[in-house]
C-alpha cells in the first residue's frame, strides 16, 4: 500500500523575530508579510519567496504595526512612538509620540491619516506627508474614557475599543466627537474589535472567550440580528478553561 503524504498548509518563514508576535500584516497588492513583535523590531518578509526585506528596531517593543504601500509602513511601540518605515530605502521617521506606549495603529486609505490608539487614553491623527518630526504632522488629539486596546477601520468608519468595555464610533471626516458611544455587550475586558469586510458593523473579543457580532445601524432590525458565541475554551479534568480571543480577522471575500 502507497503511503500518502499528508498535505502541506504552511511554512515557517526565515529569521523569524526573537520574541514574541504582536501582529501580523499582509499588503493589500502583493505576498509582502508586515510582522512586529516583543523583540523591538518591525521586519517586512516575501512570504511567497519566503525572503527577510528588511528590518527596523525600535527603543521598546512594537505593540502595532500596518502597511502605507507595499514598501513602507507604520509602527507603534511601548517607547512611546508612532513612526514611518521605508524598507526600500532603509529610511525611519518618528512621525511624532504618545505621553504612554502606543497601542494600535492604522492608516486610513480614504483620508490618507494615520490613526494610533494610546495607553494615555488619547486618540491621535496624522499626516504622514509633513515634514519628519516636525509636531505639524499631528491632525488632531481626540480624548477617549480610558486606555485604547484596540482600533479598526472600514472606509471612513473608525471603531475605538478601550478598557472600561467602551466602544466609539467615528467618522473619520468629523472627529469633533464619536458619532456613537456604546458600551461592549461582553461583560469581560475588550482585546480586539474589527470591522466586517462589507463595513456594516464589527468583531469585539474578550478576555473571558467570547465574540460579539454588533452593527453598526441602530434600527430594531438591525440590533435583533447582533449575536455573541463562545470560543477558545476546553475542558479538563473536569474543569472548563477559557482563553482570552487575542485577535480577529475576516477573509476579504
Amino acid at each position: 500500500m502507497t503511503a500518502v503524504n499528508p498535505p502541506v498548509i504552511g511554512r515557517e518563514l526565515v529569521n523569524p523575530p526573537a520574541d514574541g508576535i504582536s501582529n501580523l500584516r499582509f499588503s493589500n497588492h502583493s505576498d509582502h508579510l508586515l510582522v512586529s513583535s516583543w523583540d523591538k523590531s518591525v521586519r517586512l518578509y516575501d512570504a511567497s519567496a519566503n525572503v527577510l526585506r528588511g528590518e527596523f528596531m525600535h527603543g521598546g517593543p512594537v505593540l502595532d504595526c500596518c502597511f502605507h504601500d507595499d514598501s513602507s509602513g507604520f509602527s507603534a511601540s511601548v517607547d512611546n512612538s508612532v513612526r514611518r518605515l521605508v524598507f526600500s530605502h532603509g529610511k525611519e521617521d518618528v512621525l511624532g509620540r504618545h505621553d504612554a506606549p502606543v497601542r494600535c495603529i492604522e492608516y486610513s486609505y480614504a483620508t490618507g491619516q494615520v490613526v494610533t490608539g494610546s495607553w494615555d487614553k488619547t486618540l491621535k491623527c496624522w499626516d504622514p506627508r509633513g515634514a519628519s518630526g516636525q509636531e505639524r504632522t499631528l491632525v488632531g488629539t481626540y480624548a477617549q474614557p480610558e486606555r485604547v486596546y484596540s482600533l479598526s477601520l472600514f472606509s471612513n468608519r473608525l471603531v475605538v475599543a478601550t478598557a472600561g468595555r467602551h466602544v466609539n464610533i467615528y467618522d473619520l471626516r468629523n472627529m469633533s466627537q464619536p458619532e456613537q458611544r456604546r458600551e461592549s455587550s461582553l461583560k469581560y475586558q475588550t482585546r480586539c474589535v474589527r470591522c466586517y469586510p462589507n463595513g456594516t458593523g464589527y468583531a469585539l473579543s474578550s478576555v473571558e472567550g467570547r465574540v460579539a457580532m454588533e452593527f453598526f445601524e441602530l434600527s430594531e432590525a438591525s440590533q435583533a440580528k447582533k449575536y455573541a458565541f463562545k470560543c477558545h475554551r476546553k475542558s479538563e479534568a473536569g474543569r472548563d478553561i477559557v482563553y482570552p480571543v487575542n485577535a480577529i480577522a475576516f477573509h476579504p471575500m
